[in-house]
């Protein structure tokens, strides 16, 4: 009884629409083609109209209680959890194993009263029997050594109180007593691993032997969050991360001969550097042309030279350029851009007893940290400008690092690549890149596209795509600072909330570094085919349960992408891009959620685009624009619109006449969710020799055959 009431007024709402809301445009009107009954006698629309789009209750309740807004802001009640690690490892090159201890206080900034405590084990993908949707490489996961909660030790033995349990990658446990709102537990877990090749779906591992790269290599809280509270969903394998906010201490021990580089800023470099490399590294930091810190030899020792001996690699004062610092790096070796002689790291304090190096670093307000080493690998450098971070009117400028092995020659071009993105993305996001240095880490042998962690990405040679597919993938990698590691979001979820928006900066990137390339068409045409092809699933289903990973890849990465390019047409150029970027800063180091992304965009343009966000993010409706018909009347031209497809959108024409002058009308939404399939639009001329839908190729439409009237053609 009550679905018929709602299918009663929905009919009769949408009635009223067509009724009360006729368009405004004077030379546009709708279809004269009456709504058809069903078999039951009732009157329904010729299309499927999109519903109400209604968040799920977690949101609605979070919005209730004030932590977000109705309009897609933090609201002033809006709380997220802090974690401070202090992690000390061991890095053990023959035997590929890692060992440490991690150091957790955790802290309950939420209202609620907790009980139980979730962490995450990634390395868990890789044990016998773990759940997983994509093959993995066994090497027994993580091995817990030791586990203490606030100085009382913990077992997983199961007649044991104080007992943890280990569920694939997920370790849960009671705490010893409640946390309440503003409490903390500290958490101690002594654990080691044997290193992946290809650890966590290509994300982490080691290469030849001289490569290891290490993320996801230490227990992480699971995120409690105000819509969903203790996030249940575990590591398969294809969907990624959703992490919550932390500062980090790092203490890494690795064999002398091996650069170690890490999220965070160096905070021992003259320990753990030779001078030369320091000095050159300090001279990087004032120069706008890539520096060669270091050179490996193909005996594995040093031969250190600049990589443009023309270039401008500054005085050497030691001045650090980099930006939010915790340590200044000082070096009074004089500009030492002119030695060829020496080794890459100092025996000097640094150095242990058993032959091993300790780098320190230190993060601050990130959601993850990575590290890599590398034995036999050139080390490039220079600086970037971000923009003015600390308001003083001044430029500001991060670090860039580069680090890539003789067998990628294409990555000596790395380094320019990622000062390029930094600096563009910093503009084009209007949020400035804030970390104090971005490190490229070639992985061939790990990884074949890329990967990214707060200040470092790790990606493939590139060798047989090419120099333009390169810098796609490090402009790719380095807008998901951004988003998700800046702005916060549930990969786990909402893959495409991050992927999506990532294509679509790099696309932007693309546009200004490679100027002849058109990534946009080229994103619109993936997920058009498979739109043809009827072979999408829904952005909005949760990233793990697409039926194909064609289906992740487009409802991930292709189709929002595309959608997003619709959008800035729908709202135009000034509109988007200050909804984009208010949502950025709006969400900057906060955890966002779709619904946040689409109220800002509604907020900031005045217009309720709820229609639109039904239509391309929840179902897999196609846009199908088609003219039908063009020809002359006693007043003008009359100009017949089919729309053949499920998604309704402006219509976009452009009209030629004779003269070659060419004018633009539009046809509003509004037609299309009134119900009707066609509209018809007169111009006031009747010398017209091409009618064409979206010209500039702006809408994902799958037909464009359909798209273009042109007199000679029809004439002859």
């Amino acid at each position: 009884m009550c679905n018929q009431l709602q299918r009663y007024l929905l009919i009769v709402t949408a009635a009223l629409v067509v009724l009360y809301c006729s368009p405004a445009v004077p030379a546009y009107s709708a279809g004269s083609s009456e709504w058809k009954a069903d078999q039951g006698g009732r009157i329904m629309p010729e299309r499927p109209l999109p519903r109400e789009m209604v968040p799920p209750r977690g949101y609605q309740l979070s919005v209730k209680r004030g932590n977000r807004t109705p309009d897609g802001q933090p609201g002033e009640n809006y709380w997220q959890q802090f974690t401070e690690y202090d992690i000390e490892a061991t890095l053990d090159t023959e035997s590929r194993e890692l060992s440490a201890t991690a150091l957790i206080t955790w802290h309950n900034n939420s209202p609620d009263t907790l009980r139980r405590v979730h962490l995450e084990l990634v390395q868990n993908h890789h044990a016998e029997g773990v759940a997983r949707n994509r093959p993995a490489e066994i090497t027994g996961g993580m091995r817990l050594r030791e586990v203490a909660v606030n100085g009382t030790e913990y077992t997983d033995e199961r007649i044991s109180r104080n007992r943890y349990t280990v569920n694939g990658t997920r370790m849960s446990f009671w705490l010893p007593e409640p946390v309440g709102p503003g409490g903390s537990a500290d958490i101690r877990i002594a654990y080691a691993f044997t290193i992946p090749q290809q650890g966590a779906g290509g994300r982490m591992g080691h290469s030849r032997d001289n490569l290891f790269y290490l993320g996801y290599w230490y227990p992480h809280m699971v995120v409690y969050d105000d819509v969903v509270g203790w996030h249940p969903d575990p590591y398969l394998g294809q969907a990624e991360f959703y992490h919550g906010f932390a500062d980090y201490n790092l203490t890494i021990h690795a064999p002398e001969g091996w650069i170690v580089m890490a999220t965070g800023e160096l905070l021992n470099p003259e320990e753990v550097l030779d001078p030369d490399v320091l000095a050159r590294w300090m001279d990087a930091r004032q120069s706008d042309d890539p520096v060669r810190v270091y050179t490996a030899g193909g005996d594995g020792r040093a031969t250190l030279q600049a990589a443009n001996p023309d270039a401008d690699a500054g005085s050497g004062t030691g001045t650090d350029a980099g930006t939010g610092t915790d340590t200044e790096l000082e070096s009074d070796t004089g500009e030492g851009a002119d030695s060829d002689t020496g080794t890459v790291l100092d025996s000097g304090t640094g150095t242990e007893s058993n032959g091993l190096l300790t780098w320190r670093f230190s993060a601050r307000n990130v959601r993850d940290v990575a590290f890599s080493a590398t034995s036999e690998s050139h080390w490039d450098a220079a600086r970037t400008p971000v923009g003015d971070l600390t308001g003083d009117g001044q430029t500001d400028y991060s670090i860039i690092n580069t680090f890539w092995r003789e067998e990628a020659p294409l990555w000596a071009e790395v380094t320019a690549y990622q000062q390029h993105a930094i600096t563009f993305l910093s503009e084009m996001t209007g949020f400035s890149y804030p970390w104090p240095h971005m490190t490229a880490v070639e992985g061939s042998g790990i990884i074949g596209g890329g990967m990214e962690y707060p200040m470092m990405t790790l990606m493939g040679d590139y060798n047989l795509r090419g120099e333009e597919a390169l810098y796609s993938v490090t402009a790719h990698e380095l807008a998901h600072m951004w988003i998700p590691l800046i702005v916060s979001t549930d990969e786990r979820r909402y893959s495409w909330l991050d992927e999506g928006n990532t294509v679509f900066s790099t696309a932007e990137a693309i546009l200004e570094y490679h100027p002849h390339r058109r990534p946009h068409r080229q994103t619109q045409f993936s997920y058009v085919s498979a739109a043809r092809r009827g072979e999408e699933g829904p952005i909005m289903r949760r990233s793990d349960y697409h039926y194909s990973s064609d289906q992740f890849l487009i409802a991930s990465y292709r189709k929002p992408s595309a959608v997003l390019v619709a959008l800035r047409k729908v709202l135009g150029d000034d509109v988007f891009w200050e909804g984009y970027r208010t949502f950025v800063n709006d969400w900057a180091f906060r955890q966002a959620y779709p619904w946040d992304f689409f109220r800002t965009f509604e907020r900031v343009s005045g217009k309720d685009l709820g229609w639109f966000w039904q239509s391309w993010y929840h179902e897999t409706w196609v846009l199908n624009q088609a003219i039908a018909s063009v020809e002359e009347v006693a007043d003008g031209t009359r100009i017949v619109i089919r729309d053949k497809g499920e998604v309704p959108m402006p219509v976009y024409l452009t009209v030629t006449r004779k003269d070659e002058a060419a004018s633009e009308h539009e046809i509003p939404v509004d037609t299309w969710l009134g119900g009707v399939r066609e509209a018809e639009l007169i111009v006031p001329y009747r010398d017209v020799i091409q009618v064409e839908i979206d010209p500039g190729q702006k809408l994902p439409d799958i037909n464009r055959n359909n798209m273009i009237w042109v007199r000679e053609i029809h004439d002859r």
